[in-house]
């Protein structure tokens, strides 16, 4: 009998959140089970699993947010609802939308006598303003420190007001420090709430995608084409989403996401509940790891003669360019910093470009993180690996370290030291599929050439941090346990 996942990715054996070494020494100790989960003697700040799992669902229509926390816990939601807004824009909207959240405000009272009251008031609000069909309520390390008990409080309300569903969501900061388990808290509080193990006919050729808030419009129309060109519905989840959508999950023939790290977890447990069978690839950024998703999911819906024929056309288009932009771009030195799927999918990316991987930085390492450093460092042969939820210090101390000529991934503080850089996590361009690889390659070749603003911005903004911290070994206060 399976166990019941629990939400916290630290659950599960192999998985390493706070480590510091050679990418050859990592694959190596790893595949011995050597690799051990370490701490840090000093952090500078984490990211938050309740704000992964309040952005998942941000954009899902005719709902309300509430977030049974303090008011500063949502503070940090503010790139999510610029990229629900965008997203808007995008897809045509006249009338740009906020998402409706709601803060309880737990205060220094309530952790001495409950938010109980707070909460039901909360909810009361979103009843009456809004009239939803769904409301999600997100606990907090606050409001669970406290013990209020959301299951119970939704529960009631549930019946108090029966035509909105109600669903608790247990995303505690404290419960996990690797933040993708944020998303996993929201999708287990799905399956037990909303679709509540109850199955439903198959609808042929229905296939779930889903896609978290960081994924373009332009991105999420590439992957609906390419999944219809090998005859697939696409049922295109959470993100822009509804109700309606939801509960049309169990009727897929298979699943797939854009970001493994997004909904792998979610997908196993779809298979386990529901018997759906799911294609748990990579990201689909550059060619090698185009071709490895789109023949994942083609694989699962038998179509895979029909792919390669659609691989190889694409490839006779595509490549023409990519020699072109591969030109500009062969043997500079790049650093790459994002999530565990988008990382090490740009790491893949520019080996399309022939570049040369220095370093990279990404939250967890696990055996999917193995495959990937086994496959680059047959490629790139030896680079620095830095697994780290944040920790802006080591970022910098690296980077300044190694001096890559490109830096690609979440760039605030590799542009404060002069680096050209490119986001990875582009909500508002293409970045995945063939033709997203075109757009990221002329993106960063842009970026070599124009360097200028990335220059100035160094010499006029001071990082904090000491000279001395920069010759300091970066993975200094890394220790095992």
């Amino acid at each position: 009998m399976a166990i019941q996942y629990s939400g916290v990715r630290e659950s599960k054996p192999g998985r390493v959140n706070d480590l510091g070494t050679q990418s050859v020494q990592a694959e190596e100790q790893f595949r011995k089970g050597c690799l051990k989960r370490a701490d840090r003697s000093f952090a500078q700040g984490l990211q938050c699993q309740q704000i992964n799992s309040m952005a998942a669902l941000m954009s899902l229509e005719d709902s309300v947010f509430i977030s049974h926390s303090p008011q500063g816990c949502v503070g940090c939601t503010i790139m999510a609802v610029d990229m629900f807004r965008v997203g808007q824009a995008h897809r045509g909207e006249k009338l740009i939308k906020n998402p409706r959240i709601i803060v309880t405000n737990l205060d220094q009272k309530s952790v001495v006598f409950g938010g109980e009251q707070k909460l039901r008031e909360s909810v009361k609000k979103a009843v009456e303003r809004y009239n939803p069909k769904l409301i999600f309520v997100y606990a907090s390390c606050a409001s669970g420190i406290i013990g209020d008990d959301i299951d119970s409080i939704c529960g009631d309300l549930g019946f108090e007001y029966p035509d909105t569903t109600i669903v608790p969501i247990h995303c505690e900061g404290f419960k996990s420090k690797i933040c993708a388990s944020g998303f996993d808290a929201a999708f287990l509080a799905i399956n037990k709430y909303i679709l509540k193990k109850e199955k439903k006919p198959t609808q042929a050729n229905l296939v779930n995608l889903f896609a978290p808030t960081t994924v373009s419009y332009a991105d999420q129309k590439e992957m609906e084409r390419m999944l219809s060109l090998i005859g697939a519905e696409v049922n295109y989840i959470p993100f822009y989403s509804s109700l309606e959508k939801i509960k049309r999950i169990p009727q897929a023939v298979a699943s797939t996401s854009i970001c493994k790290v997004f909904a792998d977890e979610f997908m196993k447990t779809l298979e386990e509940d529901y018997g759906i069978p799911y294609s748990h690839t990579v990201m689909p950024i550059g060619i090698r790891n185009t071709d490895k998703w789109y023949r994942g999911i083609a694989k699962v819906l038998g179509k895979e003669a029909e792919v390669e024929e659609i691989i190889a056309r694409e490839h006779e288009r595509i490549e023409p360019l990519v020699a072109k932009i591969r030109a500009k771009l062969e043997g500079k030195r790049v650093f790459i910093c994002g999530g565990t799927g988008r990382s090490f999918a740009a790491a893949a990316l520019i080996d399309d470009f022939g570049m040369k991987l220095v370093g990279l930085e990404t939250p967890t390492y696990d055996d999917d993180a193995q495959v990937d450093v086994e496959y680059l460092n047959g490629i790139h042969k030896d680079f620095v690996i830095d697994i780290a939820n944040m920790q802006p210090f080591e970022q910098v101390n690296l980077v300044n370290r190694l001096k890559p000529d490109a830096f690609i991934g979440v760039p605030d503080w590799a542009a404060k030291l002069g680096i050209p850089t490119t986001h990875v996590l582009d909500g508002k361009r293409p970045t995945m599929g063939y033709d997203g690889l075109l757009y990221l390659g002329n993106k960063i070749a842009d970026q070599l050439s124009n360097p200028g603003f990335n220059k100035k911005l160094a010499a006029h903004v001071n990082l904090p941090y000491k000279e001395s911290w920069y010759e300091e070994d970066a993975f200094k206060y890394i220790v095992g346990v």
